[in-house]
């Protein structure tokens, strides 16, 4: 008999890769190009995973839509220039990552996936640079849905792959990843080593402080 089909999905800045150098760098970038003081960068990695709309809304909120736009825009542009120029070093996947995903992808009743507030285009040069663009059979971004903590991606995600919400599982390292799996009535299983405190993991059925603790982590929720 054929195992059963699972689903892991991964958010990305702060659980496969660490961005926070050019995620602060070209926020840094965007906000001085409209003469606006820089927010701290507790406060920049404090939205990493939103939306970029939903992330300036919060960040500058006393600033109009026009100008919380071209945040946006400027945003995008500085990241862009900044991952031409330093390619996958500007997000260096965390250590255990990549063997990680190998072991899970061959497996064949396990399918991979990508549930990111990243825009199309900067997941598909993300992982074409790391070379993991051949791994994930489902990609949803920010670009299709809602901003987390809305369960859309997840939702989509699973009816993408046909996998059912109990055996699917959502790794991400932030509130809103697991507000979203919640929400979704997916497991969550957060990880320790990005942009949220641990503290703000409430919703996570597990946290783990490695990558190497993830199989067993997913053996603990799938049984």
């Amino acid at each position: 008999m054929n195992a059963p089909l699972r689903l892991v999905l991964f958010d990305v800045d702060g659980t496969l890769v660490d961005s926070q150098g050019a995620i602060v760098s070209a926020m840094s970038a965007c906000f001085q190009a409209q003469s606006l003081p820089v927010p701290g960068r507790d406060a920049i990695l404090s939205i990493v995973g939103l939306s970029l709309p939903h992330a300036m809304a919060r960040l500058a909120p006393d600033q109009p839509e026009r100008v919380q736009q071209a945040l946006v825009d400027g945003y995008k542009q500085a990241y862009h220039a900044q991952r031409l120029e330093q390619g996958a070093a500007s997000s260096p996947l965390y250590p255990g990552a990549r063997q990680v995903i190998e072991a899970l992808h061959a497996r064949p009743e396990v399918l991979l996936g990508v549930a990111t507030g990243k825009s199309q285009r900067g997941l598909d040069a993300l992982l074409e640079a790391h070379g993991l663009d051949r791994y994930f059979i489902t990609r949803q971004v920010a670009d299709h849905h809602p901003s987390k903590p809305h369960p859309s991606m997840v939702e989509t995600a699973l009816a993408e792959t046909g996998v059912t919400a109990t055996a699917a599982v959502m790794v991400g390292d932030t509130s809103f990843d697991m507000d979203m799996a919640a929400a979704a009535q997916v497991a969550g299983i957060g990880v320790s080593w990005g942009y949220h405190d641990r503290s703000a993991l409430s919703a996570a059925r597990q946290v783990i402080e490695s990558f190497e603790q993830l199989p067993g982590a997913l053996a603990n929720i799938w049984g």
